[in-house]
């Protein structure tokens, strides 16, 4: 491992809330920062904390937790970012402008904002105009094309951003398809921003090359990574592979608490679907090929599902 890596959770949304995240954190070591799920930015009379559950501090005391907001407004991003400190004492924020998903773009959001930058400006002006926030921005490439990223950056350095958080991928290549790592080293090129860099961090040999590439890059965000292997970011920080053996039975240990916190939080059934999800992530960490992973999403009840996790877990020689 070169120099001292700052490592931040991915925010995942449907998946990496408090439930999931600390049985992540009690049983494998080395993020130090977590960006949370977004939540909508609303006017103030809209807004209820109460129902701001992930973000509650005692549901957060592993490591730091940075809420993130999706939004395309300026007075209720300014609403949500007042409400967030005074409520719950927050004083850094995200802001989504990197998700990709149809029904988010569709509304100028995430990164279907990434082209209009004229907007993102205006409201990047009416937040720094009226309250002080350590405000970090996930973005991505761009969202159609690569001049989007650019005319983007142009804007956000006359901001003071704390972090832009890159996903070195255009918004119409979703999670498929190669990361563009020269069009990120242009965009950087542009800033003066710190960056953290996001996108297809699975294993040691690419966060090496990654290094080599990027060599005043500090920060690395991982969540499709962290959740295939939890134990990614301890073996980047060793700098060598933990050996299977031992990864195996504190899995073992870290599936056990995953699922009491899911099942404490639903009833077994109805946690089903949220773990039938996770298990696209943990069939990498067992080797599962395609047809033993479609065996299980098949499943309709939790006690079926259960018994075939459960041979995969404790008894993975399948």
């Amino acid at each position: 491992m070169v120099g001292n890596p700052t490592f931040w959770f991915a925010p995942l949304h449907g998946i990496t809330y408090y439930y999931m995240r600390n049985p992540l954190f009690n049983h494998a070591q080395g993020f130090d920062i977590a960006v949370a799920p977004f939540i909508p930015a609303q006017l103030k009379h809209q807004i209820n904390p109460a129902k701001w559950k992930d973000l509650q501090h005692d549901r957060n005391h592993l490591i730091p937790v940075i809420p993130q907001l999706m939004g395309n407004e300026a007075q209720p991003m300014l609403d949500t970012i007042v409400q967030l400190k005074e409520k719950l004492g927050y004083h850094a924020v995200n802001w989504n402008l990197g998700c990709p998903m149809n029904p988010i773009v569709r509304k100028k959001r995430g990164c279907g904002l990434m082209p209009y930058p004229d907007r993102v400006d205006e409201i990047l002006d009416h937040i720094f105009n009226s309250t002080s926030v350590q405000l970090s921005i996930k973005m991505r490439l761009g969202m159609f094309d690569l001049e989007e990223g650019y005319n983007l950056i142009q804007v956000l350095n006359r901001y003071p951003i704390q972090f832009l958080i890159i996903h070195s991928r255009l918004g119409i290549q979703q999670y498929g398809g190669m990361v563009n790592w020269s069009a990120l080293e242009h965009l950087i090129a542009h800033t003066g921003h710190k960056i953290v860099y996001n996108g297809d961090l699975f294993d040691i040999d690419t966060f090496r090359q990654l290094q080599a590439t990027y060599p005043n890059i500090h920060h690395w965000m991982i969540g499709r990574g962290a959740l295939r292997n939890p134990f990614l970011v301890e073996e980047l920080k060793l700098g060598k592979p933990i050996d299977s053996e031992i990864k195996m039975k504190r899995f073992q240990v870290y599936y056990a608490e995953l699922e009491s916190s899911l099942f404490q939080l639903r009833t077994e059934q109805t946690a089903l679907p949220k773990l039938k999800e996770l298990w696209h992530y943990f069939a990498h960490f067992f080797n599962l090929n395609e047809e033993q992973l479609l065996d299980l999403l098949r499943v309709k009840h939790i006690d079926e599902f259960k018994n075939k996790t459960y041979s995969i877990v404790w008894n993975p020689n399948i």
